[in-house]
């Protein structure tokens, strides 16, 4: 690619998306040093070197995808994408590490990577082509069947791990494409019987008995204060403390004195909500109201099918994502393992999320 057309095309990159994933990368930064320095834990000093090093990558990284890939060549790949996923999904099964019970982490001695974070920039890809060639067929029940399938496969091993809170966001990302091509009242019905049927099984013959006792805190927290329900309950304290402007970085005692377990991920929100209070809350609110405004406008000014479905997929993605971390922390929710994209530590997370980004970018500046 020649510089003037390279030049070009950075000019058309949509910086204001490209600007609020670099306000909440830094923003998670400043939270997972706040907790490093807080605890002086020399694991969390590391995981802070990390994720500083993840997100210089992703500076340049976004830029690169958006200008030297082209979104369309992924319609070329979008079945060996998929097939990749699958593979991979089923050899974390066999070799992966085992983590907080989950068995999703492949341990590469220097690093770990989580490969459902990857699988689920493929499953967009191949259910964006599905629904971009066969979106007129949609409301026949063989069409809707065919597009669950790949889905269904994907999901099946991602819960197998178990890992149900990824199952979740792929599904919920299935579901919203359906519902905006237009799927039948009656075909719809069906699916939500066959949802129920599923998680009956899932419940009683799937299910690990702490993954029972997470559903059942979650509805009572007060069964189990000092176990399953004590990581809401701290999360609930740290959150409503923060009152108005937070106690400062640095300061919050839930997280500092280490009463808030896993506050680097899963409940960084809290972190974020005692530190620095509403007015931190509103301004992280904020900043994703920018990201999904930007993606919808990205939408909006596409001709492409295949464009269109990946966009929605992919703020569809964050969206589900945000939701379930913050409704999780704010004990609205199931716990999950979900993290809050770009701000929760997690290397996977944050280079499979700056990619979707670049992607959504790219498309940007072709369409």
């Amino acid at each position: 690619m020649k510089s003037g057309r390279i030049s070009l095309s950075l000019r058309k990159i949509d910086w204001p998306l490209y600007a609020a994933i670099c306000l909440l990368s830094i923003l998670g930064l400043v939270l997972i040093y706040s907790v490093a320095l807080g605890t002086g834990l020399d694991q969390n000093y590391l995981n802070l070197k990390k994720q500083i090093a993840f997100f210089v990558l992703g500076v340049f990284l976004i830029p690169l995808i958006a200008v030297f890939l082209d979104y369309r060549v992924l319609t070329k790949y979008n079945g060996l994408l998929y097939g990749l996923g699958i593979l991979l999904l089923l050899a974390v099964l066999f070799f992966g590490k085992t983590i907080r019970g989950t068995t999703g982490w492949f341990n590469l001695g220097f690093f770990s990577f989580q490969p459902a974070e990857f699988v689920k920039i493929f499953i967009i890809i191949y259910l964006s082509k599905f629904f971009c060639d066969k979106a007129k067929y949609i409301s026949q029940f063989r069409y809707l069947v065919m597009s669950s399938l790949g889905i269904i496969l994907a999901i099946a091993l991602i819960a197998l791990q178990p890992d149900f809170g990824s199952a979740l966001i792929l599904f919920a990302v299935w579901l919203i494409l359906i519902l905006i091509t237009g799927v039948k009242k009656s075909h719809l019905l069906f699916l939500v019987s066959i949802f129920l049927i599923a998680c009956l099984i899932l419940w009683f013959f799937v299910f690990a008995p702490y993954q029972k006792e997470r559903v059942m805190v979650f509805l009572d927290p007060a069964l189990d204060p000092l176990g399953s329900g004590y990581n809401v309950t701290q999360a609930v304290i740290a959150i409503g403390s923060g009152q108005l402007f937070g106690k400062g970085l640095t300061f919050g005692s839930q997280s500092q004195l280490r009463f808030l377990p896993e506050s680097q991920t899963d409940f960084i929100f809290a972190v974020l909500a005692e530190e620095l209070g509403l007015v931190g809350v509103m301004l992280l609110l904020g900043i994703w109201a920018l990201v999904f405004w930007r993606l919808i406008q990205i939408a909006k000014k596409t001709t492409d099918n295949f464009a269109l479905y990946l966009v929605i997929s992919i703020g569809t993605l964050f969206f589900v994502q945000m939701i379930v971390n913050v409704g999780g922390n704010l004990g609205l929710l199931p716990v999950t393992g979900i993290t809050l994209p770009f701000v929760s530590y997690g290397g996977s997370s944050l280079i499979s999320s700056l990619i979707m980004i670049g992607i959504a970018e790219s498309i940007a500046i072709r369409e």
